[in-house]
C-alpha cells in the first residue's frame, strides 16, 4: 500500500497560551475506506518523533511507523476501519511549526513561535476531523505522547469519542520524565549552531540535536534489550581505548540513531513538542485526576508494558483507578515484554489481538445504539 501525505490549510487556530496562528497547516494520511455512516473512523496519535506516516509505504519507500499494527487484518484492521493519522502541531513533517514560514516575516518563525500545547494540539485534530465530514471517532488511540492527546480528545470532546486506547503513556509527567527531556532541550542549547533558535538557512544544532536523541533514545529501552541486543561487545580499533574513540557497539549504535535523528526533524520542534508534554497534567485545575476525567464518556482500553521504565504500568493504573472511580467502561492489561518503552511499537502480536477485540466489540456497541 503506498500513501500520500495530504496537507490541509485553516484560516487560525487559538492556543492556550493567547496567541492565534493564521494560517495553519495539518499534515495527514490515512488508509482504508470510510463506510456510509461514517462510523468506523479511528484517528491515530504518534508519539514524540512520528509523523503522520502510521502505515503503509511512503514516496521515500519507507514503511509507517506503526505499520506492523495499521493495515489489513492488523490490530486496526484498515479491511474494516478508515484510520487517520495526522503530524502534530509545532511538529516538522508538514504540520505547522518553528521551521514554518511566518507570513508576517517571510522568514521561519524559529524561536518566535508560540508556545503550544497537547490541548492545542487536539484542538487542530478536531479540525481536521470535522472537516473530514466525521462527527464521531470510533476511537483514538495511540502510544507515549499519543496516549496523551486519546486521553485529552476524550475529556475535550466526550460527544465525538467512542472509545479512547492510551498506550505506554501517562495522565502527567513525572519529575524523572521531566528531567530526561530537560537534559536533551539543554544539550540543543548548548550547541553554538542553535544561534536561540534562529539557525535556518545556515548550520543546523546537530550535535546538540544528536546527544538529545542519544539520552531519548536509552530511556525507551530496557536493561534487557540492551543487554541483549549489545552486552559488552567491542568494535574492531587500531590502538588503545580513548575517550573520544567509539569502542562499544552501543556508543555505535547510539551514535547512529543519533546522526539519523538529524536528518528528519527539527531541533526546535523537539524543544516545543517535549516541552508541551511536560506541561500536560490532565487533572490540572480537578481536586484529582479522578474528577477531571470525569468528563470522559467513552470505553477505555488501557495496555502498559512489564519492562517500560520510562512510562510505567503504575502511570496506566493511575487513569485505570480515576476511571474505575467514576464508573466508567475500562478494560486494563500489562503486557510482558523485555523491550521497554519501544515495546508498543515492537511488540504487536498480543497488543493487536487486544486492540482488534476491544474494537470490534466498540464497533458493535456503536451500531447498536
Amino acid at each position: 500500500m503506498t500513501t500520500e501525505t495530504k496537507i490541509v490549510r485553516f484560516d487560525s487556530l487559538k492556543l492556550d497560551c493567547g496567541v492565534t496562528l493564521a494560517p495553519v497547516d495539518v499534515a495527514y494520511e490515512s488508509y482504508g475506506e470510510l463506510n456510509q455512516d461514517r462510523s468506523n473512523a479511528i484517528l491515530i496519535e504518534h508519539a514524540f518523533s512520528g509523523d503522520a506516516h502510521a502505515a503503509g509505504i511512503g514516496p521515500d519507500g519507507k514503511p509507517g511507523w506503526w505499520d506492523n499494527m495499521i493495515g489489513p487484518g492488523k490490530g486496526f484492521d484498515t479491511d474494516k476501519y478508515f484510520v487517520i493519522c495526522s503530524n502534530v502541531l509545532s511538529g516538522c513533517r508538514g504540520t505547522t511549526g518553528p521551521s514554518s514560514i511566518n507570513p508576517a516575516t517571510g522568514c521561519p518563525y524559529g524561536s518566535s513561535f508560540p508556545a503550544v500545547t497537547i490541548g492545542d494540539m487536539v484542538r487542530l485534530q478536531n479540525k481536521l476531523i470535522n472537516h473530514l465530514g466525521i462527527k464521531r471517532l470510533l476511537s483514538v488511540s495511540g502510544g507515549s505522547m499519543g496516549g496523551m492527546q486519546a486521553l485529552e480528545w476524550a475529556v475535550a470532546y466526550p460527544d465525538q469519542v467512542a472509545s479512547a486506547i492510551p498506550i505506554a503513556s501517562t495522565a502527567r509527567h513525572s519529575a524523572m520524565q521531566i528531567a530526561f527531556h530537560e537534559v536533551g532541550r539543554q544539550a540543543i542549547m548548548a550547541d553554538p549552531d542553535w544561534n536561540t533558535g534562529n539557525y535556518y538557512g545556515s548550520r543546523m544544532p546537530a550535535r546538540g540535536l544528536s546527544v538529545a536523541r542519544m539520552v531519548g533514545h536509552i530511556t525507551y529501552m530496557s536493561d534487557d534489550s540492551m543487554r541483549e541486543k549489545f552486552g559488552r561487545r567491542q568494535r574492531e580499533k587500531n590502538g588503545g581505548p580513548g575517550f573520544d574513540s567509539v569502542d562499544f557497539e552501543v556508543e555505535s549504535y547510539l551514535r547512529y540513531r543519533g546522526s539519523q535523528f538529524v536528518d528528519r526533524f527539527d531541533a526546535n520542534s523537539y524543544l516545543y513538542i517535549t516541552k508541551a508534554m511536560d506541561y500536560y497534567d490532565l487533572s490540572a485545575g480537578y481536586p484529582s485526576l479522578a474528577a477531571s476525567i470525569e468528563r470522559a464518556t467513552c470505553r477505555f482500553l488501557v495496555l502498559s508494558f512489564t519492562s517500560d521504565w520510562l512510562y510505567p504500568s503504575y502511570q496506566s493504573l493511575e487513569i485505570v483507578n480515576a476511571l474505575r472511580g467514576r464508573n466508567r467502561d475500562v478494560a486494563y492489561c500489562e503486557l510482558t515484554s523485555n523491550y521497554g518503552h519501544d515495546a508498543f511499537l515492537v511488540e504487536v502480536g498480543e497488543q493487536a489481538e487486544m486492540v482488534g477485540g476491544f474494537l470490534a466489540r466498540t464497533l458493535k456497541e456503536v451500531a447498536r445504539r
